[in-house]
């Protein structure tokens, strides 16, 4: 017993040895080289050279060629023939060098260095932005940096994130909360990204107070485990170029855009080999080869991955006895005279005398250290477990759960309104664990899940990846005040759980998606799911919601993030305003806030981000937008569409003044619509899409203007469609409207929840020009 006792300790030790040295994947094809430079190019890669070998998979319509440029010492990798270096490849990913966008200035305000954006395209490629190794970033004082990106499954995606800071002490290292750095993170599947700085300063007026020790502005995309911020970053000027350009991108890489499924069906062209799996991927279409369990080498190349001889290695052999080698795996015997499974990690080997004094006196030790470890291990999960509880109690007061406590139990009765505080075990439990199957959507900064309570309701639990902690005074007093909004159009706020290192907040679960699927459906080529008469419904509930937070709640909260993707829709379509992540509450006493701009690119009211001032009109701006897409059933912004029309709003007040708003109306608006009651509806819109604030109405205004559209009889008007009959077609459109789009990803409801954009006052979508 003592020496198999012996044999487990050496095991351990072996096992964490081996652990850290794993083959490495540099198989090259015969007669190719290996390396270019310091860099391994592992097959299916291969290096371009002059004798014209294939060395490379050559998959139909994607390119894993490598140049190996010899005039650099030592010589470095490029994509292909074209200009981007290649620093590493491993089985599933690649890394690249980096390009980030640049903005200087001088002291009065010309442009010095003028990189404003740059492009990368991958379209066409076996490539793609990985969205869990790289973040978004924004380097700068009075920076607004933008990410626009497209692929394959996803089109039109833009994410963005403001800074600034108005003195050097404002600068802290390793903080990116908008304090001279901001991030945001990336969704999948982009394949074409570009970073983007918006101009901010103006040679024609006084030079920002932060030019003497901030005269640039950088984005760009950057492995988040490679890139943490200091304030030198900033104090240094152009000397950041240096260090952000070594910092690398990730992509994930994948075989050819079939599905394992489908390549495996076409056998001839199936580039798995012997001894190996095919697993999909959740990023990128295509496929990847690994070896399987027992075997290695590269899985691309005949004859295919090899078995590994586990007893041939006398150091790491996993047998105490007798090692027989198989294939794939190994058996581990005993030799004549003793008994045991033979295995290190098992009983071993014993010798079969169990009166010998030696066997006693072994089994006595073996007792002995038995409880030994017992007792050991008892006393590790006593202390695991008070050191769980006191961490627990450390997030849970550095979330602010203390003042929490104090507010909640200050409020008359708590009660339904109060704000309920969940531990960290309930909601584990009604994830069940955080399982990635109940996830509705990725936000930003964080991730919503769909969990059930003891109690069986059903929620929605927002799980933040980042917090800002000089906020949590101010977050804890919003949530409070939020928990007592009670209105049948506003997404209820349930509680939130402080044990756990970032809040988590729970929400009321509304089952039927966003607004914005719902409108935007229509584009992936089925009909518009929603009736003329449940989208003025809609427009009056939502209306009526924004004015109640308005005027109506306890202390008057200004949303700032209104849009179609944070309206849902429940089973019987009624609207719920949510995502409240980027909302201010305005105390009663003043008109305007001054705040940081944030929004949403497409919704931003453009002279809020001009003045930073937040009032309620910024909301009725947002909300003319959405009145726009329930119109048009178009999106805001689309870079699919014509340079005159890329911008919705701007190409829908330039048709009113004209009177050509027909021509932009959605087919079932125009069929089913009462003519007098949509061309209301639109007025409405265009008013709300005022320039000045002053010109717009309120909230309250709005809301009872559209209730009184919806009372209306559309009896008494000519309908859309009777006019559209006499200069068109007869239009075609599905009158059913479905009772459950929840199958539809909840995309644009995750990348509400927390994301903040900015976007350059007038800004055109023209001047975009993708290299």
């Amino acid at each position: 017993m003592l020496l198999q006792l012996l044999y487990l300790v050496q095991f351990c030790f072996l096992t964490l040895a081996s652990s850290s040295s794993v083959p490495p994947f540099v198989k090259t094809k015969a007669g190719c080289d290996a390396k270019c430079g310091n860099v391994s190019i592992p097959y299916p890669f291969g290096i371009i050279n002059s004798n014209g070998n294939d060395c490379s998979i050559g998959e139909t319509g994607f390119d894993y060629r490598i140049t190996c440029n010899t005039s650099f010492h030592p010589p470095k990798p490029f994509l292909d023939t074209g200009n981007i270096e290649v620093i590493d490849i491993t089985e599933t990913e690649i890394r690249i060098n980096n390009y980030p966008a640049i903005l200087c200035y001088t002291e009065s305000g010309n442009v010095t260095v003028d990189r404003w954006w740059t492009s990368t395209n991958f379209n066409q490629t076996p490539f793609t932005l990985s969205y869990t190794k790289n973040m978004f970033f924004g380097i700068g004082c009075d920076t607004y940096a933008s990410l626009y990106g497209s692929g394959t499954d996803l089109k039109d995606y833009s994410g963005s994130c403001s800074s600034r800071c108005d003195n050097k002490e404002s600068v802290v290292t390793g903080s990116c909360f908008g304090k001279g750095c901001c991030q945001s993170t990336i969704p999948k599947g982009i394949q074409e990204f570009m970073p983007m700085l918006v101009r901010e300063k103006n040679p024609s007026q006084n030079v920002s107070s932060t030019w003497s020790f901030d005269p640039c502005s950088y984005a760009f995309v950057a492995e988040q485990d490679q890139y943490t911020f200091i304030a030198s970053d900033i104090l240094e000027g152009n000397n950041f170029m240096s260090k952000v350009e070594v910092v690398p991108i990730v992509l994930d890489w994948a075989i050819g855009n079939k599905t394992c499924e489908e390549a495996q069906k076409d056998l001839a062209n199936f580039v798995c080999q012997e001894n190996s799996q095919c697993t999909n991927l959740d990023n990128n279409p295509g496929y990847l080869c690994t070896c399987n369990s027992g075997y290695e080498g590269n899985p691309y190349l005949s004859p295919g991955c090899q078995d590994i001889n586990e007893c041939e290695d006398q150091t790491s052999n996993p047998c105490v006895g007798i090692c027989t080698n198989t294939m794939g795996s190994y058996n581990c015997s005993c030799a004549k005279g003793s008994r045991g499974d033979g295995r290190r990690g098992g009983s071993g080997c014993v010798h079969s005398n169990e009166g010998s004094p030696i066997f006693k006196i072994s089994l006595g030790i073996g007792l002995g250290l038995l409880f030994l470890v017992i007792g050991s291990s008892l006393l590790y999960l006593s202390l695991r477990k008070r050191k769980q509880i006191l961490l627990k109690a450390k997030f849970f007061q550095k979330n602010g759960g203390l003042l929490l406590k104090q507010q909640t139990s200050s409020q008359e009765g708590g009660g339904e309104s109060s704000a309920k505080i969940f531990t960290a075990e309930e909601l584990k439990l009604a994830t069940n664990n955080y399982d990635d199957k109940l996830i509705l959507g990725r936000g930003g900064h964080g991730v919503v899940y769909k969990g059930t309570l003891s109690d069986n309701r059903v929620v929605a639990i927002k799980k933040s990846k980042i917090v800002d902690e000089s906020q949590i005074e101010e977050f804890i007093n919003e949530l409070v005040i939020l928990t007592q909004v009670n209105h049948r159009n506003v997404v209820k706020i349930l509680g939130c759980c402080l044990e756990t290192e970032v809040p988590l907040l729970v929400y009321e679960y509304v089952s039927n998606g966003t607004l914005s699927q719902h409108i935007h459906i229509a584009k992936d080529g089925m009909s518009s799911s929603i009736s003329w008469e449940s989208r003025l419904r809609i427009a009056a509930e939502t209306a009526g919601a924004i004015a109640y937070l308005h005027s109506a709640a306890s202390i008057p909260i200004i949303h700032r993030d209104i849009k179609s993707a944070n309206v849902l829709l429940d089973e019987n379509y009624t609207a719920k305003v949510a995502d409240f992540g980027a909302s201010r509450l305005n105390p009663l006493d003043q008109n305007e806030i001054d705040t940081l701009v944030q929004g949403t690119l497409g919704y931003l009211d453009p002279e809020y981000h001009h003045s930073g001032q937040l009032t309620g009109k910024s909301d009725v701006y947002s909300f003319g937008v959405v009145l726009v897409e329930l119109l048009t059933g178009e999106r805001p912004i689309s870079l699919e569409r014509s340079e005159e029309q890329r911008n919705i709003a701007s190409y829908f007040i330039s048709l009113m003044k004209g009177n050509n708003v027909l021509h932009v109306l959605e087919t079932r608006v125009v069929a089913e619509g009462n003519r007098e009651q949509v061309l209301s509806v639109a007025k409405l819109a265009k008013r709300c899409l005022s320039l000045k604030s002053e010109d717009r109405p309120t909230m309250k205004e709005v809301a009872m203007e559209l209730e009184n559209l919806m009372k209306s009889s559309s009896s008494t008007h000519t309908s859309m469609q009777d006019n559209y009959r006499k200069h068109n077609e007869e239009p075609t459109y599905s009158t059913s409207e479905p009772t459950d789009l929840y199958t539809v990803p909840i995309g644009h409801y995750s990348l509400g929840d927390s994301d903040q954009f900015s976007t350059e006052r007038d800004m055109s979508m023209s001047s975009f020009n993708p290299r």
